[in-house]
């Protein structure tokens, strides 16, 4: 007995497999989730006290809540401060507003080159001179290796905006946003940004009854030919959800970024006499200048206040290609985060890391290595700034709804992820006590989405322990 004390005794604290408390094993119980799916840490943010450690070591699907790891790598790698950076070049001779050559625009991976941002810099091309362009307009992608990517393959809606794959020159997300106006005679629908060659065409019922999840009774039928598109909206609509907006991604990202382009060009009164296509930089192009997307610190609160997968996934692929100066490819960027733990000091052996968003059915992680991250966070001097990009419970960004009138809103900030068969967070939680506790969880189940129940009663065991 003795013996098996003093081992016990060496056992590190993630290894002990705790009872989980009576409020969360009976909001399990209740979801037909068993103890074995799901993996707990409650951990004081200094790392002193274990509160509950239950299968911290167990590889699992955290689903988003791989985000953290993307966004606090790049903060610490790259620096809050850092900006990313599109580029426009010019082949050629300017006369009298017209370039007799081509047009080149070179990305570096910008996660948020909005349609607003690209229009402010087409006019500041006119305000250098730049009416027409003779050439072609030519997108330099090569910042990022190719990718081969099927927007259907992860779940079979290749319409959704967060099946969208990253690419170096990544115009407005590559989605458009399509507004339902309800009024006396139905519902009309209206596109932002308003591509020529897309005809939107309304079916839908408007009806009495609660808002709720709208999206769900509408039915989007779209027929792509060329650059040419038929969006056709079919089904009920609540008169009670009033105006709202759904993002969906329409055409590949060489037709999205042409029409777009054209769009915004001719709305400067310019005229483009060639075509707009994909290439590379040409060695006697002269850089006019340069846009720089928001600093990091602003992206990172926008991937994991809202759970921007696109953002993300640029993001992972840009780490890649700065610290290798090679394109950015999923590969290199797992070298570099795996290598970026090491010297962290976080062992991470079970770690499967694809596309740095979450949205995957491949990638694995333990509670014990985002517990040690957070840990790693709240010793940082970047702590105040990956802390304030999670979202605060019941207050903003994917927690928003989460908690109302329950004392824990507002007192933890805490990262979801929500996948067919997994449901997981991640955050700190300040207690009733005024201590503050990291708090992960992780479900891998068929049942996970009714985990919800489970999550709640955990972060409010955490607050009024």
């Amino acid at each position: 007995m003795t013996r098996w004390l003093a081992l016990l005794c060496w056992l590190p604290w993630w290894a002990y497999s705790q009872a989980l408390p009576p409020p969360l094993s009976d909001a399990l119980k209740r979801a037909g989730i068993p103890p074995g799916a799901v993996a707990v840490i409650v951990r004081d943010v200094n790392g002193r006290d274990t509160l509950l450690a239950h299968n911290a070591a167990q590889p699992m699907n955290p689903a988003s809540v791989m985000k953290l790891l993307t966004t606090t790598a790049a903060l610490d790698l790259l620096g809050p401060a850092y900006t990313f950076k599109t580029e426009f070049h010019a082949a050629g001779e300017l006369r009298g507003g017209v370039l007799e050559g081509d047009l080149f625009v070179k990305g570096y991976g910008d996660p948020k080159l909005t349609y607003e941002r690209l229009w402010a810099a087409l006019r500041q091309l006119r305000e250098r001179g730049i009416r027409d362009v003779r050439g072609d307009i030519v997108f330099d992608h090569s910042y990022f290796a190719p990718l081969e990517h099927d927007a259907a393959k992860f779940d079979g809606k290749p319409l959704r905006a967060y099946n969208v794959w990253p690419d170096a020159l990544l115009f407005n997300f590559k989605v458009i946003g399509f507004h339902f106006i309800p009024d006396r005679s139905g519902v009309g629908v209206i596109a932002e940004p308003s591509l020529p060659g897309i005809e939107i065409l309304s079916r839908i019922k408007l009806t009495k009854g609660v808002c709720g999840d709208w999206q769900e009774r509408l039915a989007p039928e779209i027929e792509e030919i060329g650059m040419l598109a038929t969006v056709q909206f079919s089904g009920s609509y609540p008169e009670s959800c009033g105006e709202k907006t759904w993002h969906l991604s329409l055409f590949d990202h060489a037709r999205y970024d042409a029409a777009l382009f054209r769009t915004l060009w001719s709305e400067t009164g310019g005229k483009i006499f060639g075509k707009v296509r994909d290439g590379k930089l040409a060695q006697d192009a002269r850089l006019l200048f340069a846009i720089e997307s928001p600093p990091l610190a602003d992206i990172v609160r926008d991937i994991n206040k809202f759970s921007n997968n696109v953002m993300a996934e640029q993001l992972y692929l840009a780490l890649g290609a700065e610290a290798t100066q090679q394109p950015g490819a999923a590969a290199r960027s797992f070298e570099v985060i795996g290598e970026w733990l090491k010297r962290k000091g976080i062992d991470a052996p079970e770690l499967v890391l694809d596309n740095g968003s979450g949205l995957s059915r491949t990638q694995r992680v333990s509670a014990k290595t985002i517990s040690s991250l957070l840990e790693s966070v709240w010793k940082s001097a970047l702590m105040p700034e990956v802390v304030s990009s999670l979202p605060l419970l019941a207050v903003d960004g994917t927690m928003k709804k989460r908690l109302n009138g329950n004392g824990v809103a507002g007192q933890g900030h805490i990262k979801g992820g929500t996948l067919n068969d997994a449901r997981a967070m991640a955050g700190d939680i300040l207690d009733m006590h005024g201590r503050r506790w990291l708090v992960v969880f992780l479900v891998n189940h068929a049942n996970a989405p009714a985990a919800q129940a489970a999550q709640d009663a955990l972060l409010q065991w955490v607050y009024q322990r």
